[in-house]
């Protein structure tokens, strides 16, 4: 695992170019301390510099940016083909034999010598982003793994491009400006991250997953090379039709596969363990492929509507792993909280954001690579939600919408203090304020599907340009609800648009950045695009049965884990943010909501967002999420 950056201008450079990729390179050397190096091109105007985190062949063979043996192609790389030696079986049958070290970055450039660019990707099992330049086409290729596991951003200083797997390396180029981009922040708002291909910076954009974006000095295109729409499609079309003990088993073989591939390294390994179903599973699996405990890790806190440490204990227990937990205090979270703006370079408002900062760091203390089991929520029916919205849906879609329609309105014209008063009627809301509470029920009502409904339900602050200065939110792909699929079950659409959103935007995000802020390797088996591509083969049944989340996982790891010990309702990875802002995070937060600096800064509603604060402070309402995205941005701003 490493960081890459790099640039490409067809104009004459105006900075030193070797200094720059210098600098770019060490902003990224948390995401790889063991080795460094660059490369450039004058001729062509191309640079690239890359950060190694030695996992796969640590001698000086595996050495990057690394040129192909023909001398076509040269590479900075970041990520890992489990599936190099197959692949590299599979070359040497083919009559390419002389080989330098044992890196999968050799046999990357090697099958796309052989095979070009696009068909040595359908080859490749694993995560990965990549600039590869070709010197016969002077073409810089850019390429994101199948399902976003690794970054990269891209953007422009003028002619120039820069490209990088984080914005720091952006940040020491000589040209960038870093102008900030406000719809970016009126998405922060309303979802907690910036969704793709939007990035806190104009005219910088992350690279979609499964993309290939190829640029010359005249020409640039972006090319899908793999898409989850098509995969989804045909599994539609052709559904896995095997009984469910068949698939069961199947789903076994696939998984177990993935996980005995992610357990190769040159180093020790281990997993993060919550007790849930998901990582519950690759741990075992990992057992199963082990011959001495594997080393699992888990984060516990002292407020127990949060700590599931006791439930990890119970699965390592069972399965002998040798596990650690470390127990998080609000004085952890106050250490944390004032590193996020360097951990996630741009704002980013998911508070498990701290845990996950924590379990990494206590976890690289004794290894260098662990196991996840992020991605089965959005595979296999498990978030909450799904169910939810679904239900309510299924209430007011008794109304006729007309008669929908006209209460929606009449909310809307209510007085706020109207509002207010029966709100006090009803009791509290976790999820907004009263006013704004009858303002989302008017918009529930006026929705005309459960697609609409989810939208709701994933916004925190609703109509996040009246909170931004001078903005307008940007469509995107949650707002649209026409590319969410063609699904039977309004379930199937929501896991789908999870997957090309909260998935790579805000859950790999999360264990990308805070794995390797501290050099740690984080890998997802769930995410091992064949299993992704049998998941979506199968019956929806085979996901959620009965009102049962999950079930074909869960029947998996029964086999594995008595059901007493990981049966229980979903919690998520939750943090009690709601109470330390009113405690130890009080004094940071009050700062950063300072209104007069907001209003100076002019990028927030500082007026609405001081009250949210009052009113949270107050105990009469829980403005955790709204605040939290609020304070991720400023924090940001101040120390970007």
């Amino acid at each position: 695992m490493c960081g890459l950056a790099g640039f490409f201008s067809s104009n004459s450079l105006n900075f030193d170019p070797h200094d720059t990729l210098m600098k770019m390179g060490s902003a990224l050397e948390h995401r790889g301390p063991d080795d460094s190096g660059i490369w450039f091109d004058s001729e062509n105007g191309i640079g690239l510099a890359h950060q190694r985190l030695s996992i796969i062949d640590l001698s000086k063979e595996g050495h990057q940016p690394m040129s192909s043996a023909n001398g076509r192609f040269v590479i900075t790389y970041n990520g890992e083909i489990y599936n190099f030696p197959e692949i590299k079986n599979e070359l040497s049958k083919l009559g390419i034999n002389s080989w330098r070290g044992r890196s999968d970055t050799e046999i990357i450039l090697a099958a796309i010598e052989h095979w070009g660019l696009k068909k040595s990707l359908t080859h490749f099992r694993g995560m990965f982003a990549f600039a590869l330049w070709d010197r016969q086409e002077k073409t810089i290729h850019l390429v994101r793994d199948r399902m976003g596991i690794k970054p990269l951003y891209y953007g422009w200083a003028g002619s120039t491009l820069i490209f990088g797997s984080e914005l720091k390396a952006f940040k020491v180029h000589p040209n960038f400006d870093g102008e900030i981009d406000r719809e970016a922040i009126a998405l922060l708002l309303r979802f907690g991250y910036i969704p793709a291909p939007h990035s806190i910076y104009r005219n910088v954009f992350k690279l979609s997953p499964g993309k290939i974006l190829s640029l010359t000095a005249n020409k640039k295109e972006i090319h899908e090379y793999w898409s989850l729409g098509e995969i989804a499609e045909e599994g539609v079309k052709n559904p896995f039709m095997g009984s469910s003990d068949e698939a069961i088993n199947q789903l076994e073989v696939i998984l177990n596969e993935a996980v005995r591939l992610r357990m190769v390294s040159d180093v020790s390994i281990g997993a993060f363990l919550s007790g849930g179903i998901d990582s519950s599973v690759i741990a075992a699996l990992m057992q199963k492929n082990s011959d001495k405990p594997v080393k699992t890790f888990s984060i516990g806190f002292q407020e127990s509507d949060f700590d599931e440490a006791p439930f990890a204990k119970k699965v390592a227990s069972h399965l002998g792993t040798d596990h650690t937990e470390l127990y998080v205090t609000s004085q952890n979270a106050l250490s944390v909280v004032q590193d996020l703006p360097i951990i996630f370079d741009e704002p980013f408002a998911d508070p498990s954001q701290i845990p996950t900062f924590l379990l990494s760091k206590l976890t690289r203390e004794k290894v260098t690579v662990s196991l996840s089991g992020d991605g089965g929520d959005e595979l296999f029916c498990g978030y909450n939600r799904y169910f939810v919205w679904k239900k309510i849906w299924n209430k007011i879609r008794r109304l006729p919408y007309p008669i929908r329609k006209s209460v929606s309105e009449i909310i809307t014209l209510i007085p706020g203090f109207a509002l207010d008063a029966a709100a006090g009627l009803i009791g509290k809301n976790n999820f907004g304020s009263s006013r704004e509470r009858f303002i989302r029920l008017a918009s529930c009502l006026k929705s005309q599907g459960p697609e609409g409904l989810y939208l709701q339900g994933i916004s925190h602050w609703m109509g996040p340009e009246s909170i931004v200065e001078n903005c307008k939110e940007p469509e995107t792909l949650l707002t649209d609800f026409s590319r969410w699929g063609n699904f039977k079950n309004p379930e199937s659409r929501m896991m789908f648009v999870d997957s090309l959103t909260y998935l790579p935007d805000d859950i790999l995000t999360k264990v990308d950045r805070s794995s390797m802020s501290v050099g740690l390797e984080a890998r997802v088996p769930l995410l091992d695009h064949k299993l992704v591509e049998f998941a979506w083969s199968l019956p929806f049944n085979l996901k959620s049965f009965e009102n049962q989340s999950k079930w074909i996982l869960k029947q998996l790891l029964y086999k594995y884990v008595p059901n007493n010990l990981v049966d229980r309702p979903k919690t998520g990875f939750g943090v009690p943010i709601h109470s330390w802002l009113r405690g130890p995070l009080r004094g940071w937060a009050e700062e950063l909501l300072d209104e007069s600096a907001m209003r100076k800064e002019g990028f927030l509603n500082a007026s609405v967002i001081s009250r949210k604060w009052k009113e949270h402070l107050s105990g009469k309402w829980n403005w955790q999420y709204l605040l939290w995205n609020a304070l991720t941005f400023q924090s940001w701003l101040r120390n970007r």
